[in-house]
């Protein structure tokens, strides 16, 4: 472990984008006003989070396109895209496209298996392929293949007044390296260091040793260590780690007993692994932006990164994003040795 901590290089936050199902649109404008302030205030990166059948964003890419054109320099990211929903070449098209209309600025981060609730969905979803459906990382692959510029067919050329292209267009040279992998377990860190993509830890880890002590900060230190070690970059591999954070500066007294109750409430599930896949929670951070930087500089796993992207809580309002976000860049950010963007 570093003897002090790294530099904060990057601040990004993530959203879930909530919306009132009555009100879809406005929910939508909420998302997108709170990327063009993420913007405004020098963040590095925003990123969305994928919710399908739900009351959250369930189609990132189009939202990131509408977000490519209000702003000009913020990078858009995904964090992350469920593979099991997708056909690899279909999102391969669509974010070469996004990251075209954005300027190069797009940052998709996926992971695989099973669509969730798959047994209720798979009708739906592959009503004709439903058990055949590979939901391994091969199909992390195929997606990394396609849209590095390798082949997706045996035929190009000219047909009538046609042209036709053998790989994925449009083609977006720089894509192919700011993939990034979303995962939690030891496997998922090795694979995605050997394929050359970059990593997103969360506030989620698989307690894969029964054994072993449950310290959600070193369980999420040995996935980075394991994921350089295997990296062609090694230690510049880049990982982002996507804590929740809510700095209470700014925040009012209703709005800093809110975040606390909401801390609270979900404190139980950090003291003991989850469900068959043993998955073990971090405490959400709640207080000053120099209470928060005293514990994360004491974060075994924070002092191992450059990169965040501190993920906001679910099912607040608009006007609660806005004093975390304002605080967060203005006052946190600075006390981990952040700088704005210009």
């Amino acid at each position: 472990m570093p003897s002090t901590p790294r530099p904060l290089r990057k601040l990004g936050f993530l959203t879930i984008g909530l919306f009132d199902p009555a009100d879809p649109g406005r929910g939508h404008e909420s998302t997108l006003e709170i990327i063009e302030l993420g913007e405004r205030l020098g963040f590095d990166s925003a990123w969305v989070r994928h919710r399908h059948l739900q009351y959250g964003i369930s189609s990132p890419v189009a939202v990131l396109a509408a977000a490519s054109q209000r702003t000009r320099r913020i990078a858009l990211g995904t964090a992350v895209t469920p593979l099991g929903w997708e056909n690899p070449l279909r999102l391969a098209e669509d974010l070469a496209t996004v990251d075209v209309l954005s300027g190069g600025r797009l940052n998709p981060g996926v992971s695989v298996g099973p669509p969730l609730h798959y047994d209720q969905v798979k009708d739906a979803l592959y009503p004709d392929t439903a058990d055949a459906e590979d939901f391994s990382y091969e199909r992390v692959r195929r997606l990394l293949d396609l849209v590095r510029g390798k082949p997706a067919t045996d035929f190009s050329g000219v047909e009538g007044i046609e042209v036709f292209s053998d790989v994925v267009q449009p083609h977006s040279p720089g894509l192919g390296r700011r993939l990034w992998y979303g995962g939690g377990s030891l496997g998922s860190a090795r694979w995605a260091g050997e394929h050359g993509m970059n990593f997103l830890t969360s506030s989620v880890v698989k307690a894969e040793n029964p054994g072993a002590p449950l310290d959600f900060a070193e369980i999420q230190l040995s996935h980075i260590r394991a994921f350089r070690a295997h990296h062609p970059d090694g230690e510049a591999a880049r990982v982002s780690q996507g804590l929740v954070v809510i700095p209470t500066d700014s925040a009012t007294p209703r709005q800093r007993a809110m975040y606390e109750s909401y801390a609270a409430g979900r404190l139980p599930r950090t003291t003991s692994p989850q469900g068959p896949a043993r998955l073990l929670f971090a405490p959400d951070l709640v207080g000053t932006s120099a209470e928060l930087a005293e514990r994360l500089h004491a974060h075994a796993a924070f002092r191992e990164v450059d990169e965040v992207a501190f993920a906001l809580p679910f099912a607040f309002e608009h006007e609660d994003y806005v004093q975390i976000l304002t605080d967060m860049a203005t006052r946190l950010g600075p006390a981990l040795g952040w700088r704005p963007a210009g």
